[in-house]
């Protein structure tokens, strides 16, 4: 399908309109959008400067680095069920930002909660490196991310049994639901060096990744070095989880589900899907944070939450699919 990505481009910009003037405010689009562009710095202009565009700017970036990350996984690991989060990084840089909030270190200031959440993902980084070696393969990446999840879901699980107050445990979980609300451009200036690096070292894995789809063998026999593959694989994909992570929480299933989407309108082409999941997470991630300002908007619906009702049921989708095929 040639023109899926012009597609998904004109639906991605379509819904950051959108996203611009809904909210609790009840004003018309057109006097919405003319207090973005308004000289007069009043009241909906600074709602509109600070509060609504900050929002859907970070819901294109970490949605479309979410759905690359994704894309990018899975054709590494020639599976698709595999997702962003497999390597640790997310449940890394949770731990980062659950420990700045139970030592009241998040209260300091308004950045060092996603300071914290990102030295969390880096000490994640570093441990798959350790952990998956120089020359481990798919296999020993995939244990190791699983081993850092479960060590960093362990430490978290303990930072909220050891919270001095309710207040303090209540806010951990409703962070690491996943979140857009109230972010600022500086939570934006923040994501976007992350996600614009991971996406860039993503970007240069096309080549070896439409490679693998022959087998190792034959990637190799192209002058595909697997090690480096692997290496900038993670790294990307581990800027792109940190970045998005640190300032938004945990939202999940967007990496699993939009590349399982798109994979076959872009004819299996991992390198095509690249771009295609990017522009798809990106669609997705702001129909999310549509839903969560339309359906209970009184009630602050998470964002994480919205993404794992939507991707939860695909999942289990996908395990039943794979068992059938299996068998």
């Amino acid at each position: 399908m040639r023109a899926l990505e012009p597609l998904l481009l004109l639906g991605v910009l379509a819904l950051f309109v959108l996203s611009l003037v809904i909210g609790p405010a009840d004003v018309p689009p057109g006097e919405s959008l003319a207090a973005l562009f308004s000289d007069e710095y009043g009241p909906m202009t600074l709602v509109m400067r600070e509060i609504r565009l900050p929002r859907a700017l970070l819901a294109i970036a970490i949605g479309a680095g979410l759905g690359m990350a994704g894309a990018a996984m899975q054709g590494y690991l020639r599976n698709p069920l595999a997702e962003p989060g497999l390597i640790g990084v997310s449940g890394s840089a949770a731990l980062g930002a659950v420990v700045a909030i139970h030592t009241g270190l998040a209260a300091s200031s308004a950045l060092a909660l996603p300071f914290s959440a990102l030295a969390g993902a880096l000490a994640g980084v570093g441990l798959i490196m350790l952990l998956a070696g120089p020359r481990g393969g798919s296999l020993t990446l995939i244990l190791a991310g699983i081993a850092i999840s479960a060590l960093a879901g362990a430490l978290t699980s303990l930072v909220l049994n050891l919270s001095p107050n309710p207040f303090a445990a209540s806010e951990i979980v409703f962070w690491m639901m996943g979140s857009l609300a109230d972010r600022s451009m500086l939570h934006l200036w923040l994501a976007l060096p992350f996600v614009l690096v991971g996406a860039v070292l993503l970007a240069w894995t096309a080549r070896g990744l439409s490679a693998l789809t022959l087998g190792e063998d034959a990637a190799e026999t192209m002058g595909i070095s697997l090690s480096r593959l692997r290496i900038v694989l993670v790294l990307g994909t581990a800027a792109i989880v940190g970045g998005g992570t640190a300032v938004a929480g945990a939202i999940g299933f967007v990496g699993l589900v939009v590349p399982h989407i798109l994979r076959p309108l872009v004819g299996g082409d991992p390198a095509r899907l690249l771009w295609s999941s990017a522009l798809g997470g990106a669609l997705m991630l702001q129909l999310a944070d549509i839903a969560v300002r339309v359906i209970l908007p009184e009630r602050d619906l998470k964002l994480g939450v919205v993404t794992a009702l939507v991707g939860a049921p695909l999942f289990l989708h996908l395990i039943y699919k794979t068992r059938r095929e299996l068998g």
